[in-house]
């Protein structure tokens, strides 16, 4: 459906003082308050990703209507179990929930029900999801996000950064009331749901090498730099979590994949490594020389190619799979649509591993509900399932549906 934006947008009125809550006695007073509201919680929590080693919140808000907002330190506060009481079967609202359920989680705050408001807006046909501008197209309120990037491990907060946190959670409620009449009016209350569930039970994947995420690791080639730039994450990662620093701050992945490439045979040659760079690049030359000369002598070298069952890349799949490669292209096109026609972002409609799974290794014969249960098996939704399979195995067999003969003549020769 198309949505028409809000066409006078207001700043938000000026806010009242804002504390952060840290002792055990503000906190129980306002789980009393939020237990006297009434309505779903708004949640959200700051991080100080890009700073600290952990993925820990260093801040939590919550707000209620009738009750307020709360700001709670939980490195102060520590025991959120009165709390997960107050929480428990009641929905839970947050904007982009699947950034946050984990570190929530971590103090003991586990939703059973949520609402998205980001996921939502995708659903709903939104162009833009990211909170400020769906607040500013559904609400007219213009919603600064200058502190999104900030490090909120610091203490004390600035007030301004505290106003800010309020914010994202005082005017999470009105956004979902009016992102759900818009899902409702166009028929995805169910779909949104569907989303809201699997969001919630989805696992975090545990990567076996991760330190194959390097930026640049494609370049190294030898199993041998590969050793060396795995041995030389490993290093980088224990030190950064024994200091609670992110990893990318003591040494960039640049760096590490440099010396791999470079293999250096002495600290001398790893300083003079001009691409070797960071604020512990030689402060702590001693570890990383150390790493680089475990990797040189490790007898287990790694694969060069990734373990596991990851597909070759589609842009070879035209030499190595043709059939696969014609499949994929044309139940992209296929799919795009289906996602044109519901007016929801392909990569919503269909996780594209999924579709590259199916295209690649289609079961036989490759019927609708064939097509369906294998795309269940790889986790798809039911409404995914409605809205695709058929549209997927009709593409599968279109060549087979050509007509025999000569072709027509092409009436421009």
């Amino acid at each position: 459906m198309e949505i028409d934006a809000i066409a006078l947008i207001s700043e938000p009125e000026p806010h009242a003082p804002v504390t952060v809550i840290d002792t055990v006695e503000g906190y129980r007073a306002a789980v009393a308050a939020l237990a006297a509201g009434s309505g779903p919680f708004a949640v959200d929590a700051e991080r100080a990703s890009g700073f600290r080693y952990s993925q820990r919140a260093y801040l939590i808000q919550i707000f209620r209507r009738g009750a307020g907002a709360f700001l709670l330190d939980p490195p102060a506060i520590g025991d959120f179990s009165e709390l997960a009481a107050v929480l428990a079967g009641e929905e839970w609202i947050l904007h982009a929930a699947s950034q946050d359920l984990a570190c929530l989680r971590e103090v003991g705050l586990d939703p059973e029900r949520i609402f998205d408001t980001e996921l939502g807006a995708r659903l709903a046909g939104l162009p833009r999801v990211g909170l400020g501008p769906v607040v500013e197209q559904l609400l007219g309120i213009h919603l600064a996000k200058e502190h999104s990037a900030a490090d909120w491990s610091t203490r004390p907060l600035p007030h301004s950064w505290l106003v800010y946190a309020a914010l994202d959670v005082e005017l999470l409620p009105d956004l979902r009331d009016k992102i759900g009449e818009i899902l409702d009016a166009a028929g995805k209350t169910e779909i949104a749901e569907q989303e809201f569930a699997a969001t919630l039970n989805r696992e975090a994947p545990v990567r076996e090498e991760p330190w194959r995420r390097l930026s640049g690791i494609h370049s190294l080639r030898q199993a041998r730099n590969l050793a060396v730039a795995r041995a030389l994450w490993t290093a980088r990662d224990d030190y950064a979590r024994e200091i609670d620093i992110a990893p990318g701050r003591l040494v960039p992945d640049a760096s590490l994949v440099a010396a791999a490439r470079v293999l250096p045979a002495t600290k001398r040659e790893l300083a003079a490594i001009k691409e070797f760079t960071g604020r512990a690049s030689r402060s702590q030359l001693d570890r990383w020389f150390d790493a680089i000369q475990a990797g040189m002598t490790t007898t287990e070298l790694p694969q060069v190619r990734p373990p596991g069952d990851s597909l070759p890349p589609p842009r070879i799949w035209s030499d190595r799979n043709p059939e696969a490669d014609g499949r994929l292209k044309r139940a992209r096109a296929a799919l795009t649509e289906v996602s044109t026609a519901l007016d929801i972002p392909m990569e919503n409609l269909l996780t594209p591993d999924f579709l590259r799974r199916v295209a690649w290794a289609p079961p036989v014969p490759a019927t609708a509900d064939a097509i369906a249960e294998a795309l269940a098996t790889l986790g798809a939704r039911p409404w995914q399932l409605d809205a695709t399979a058929q549209a997927i195995a009709d593409a599968f067999v279109e060549p087979l549906q050509a007509p025999e003969g000569p072709s027509e003549p092409d009436s421009s020769e």
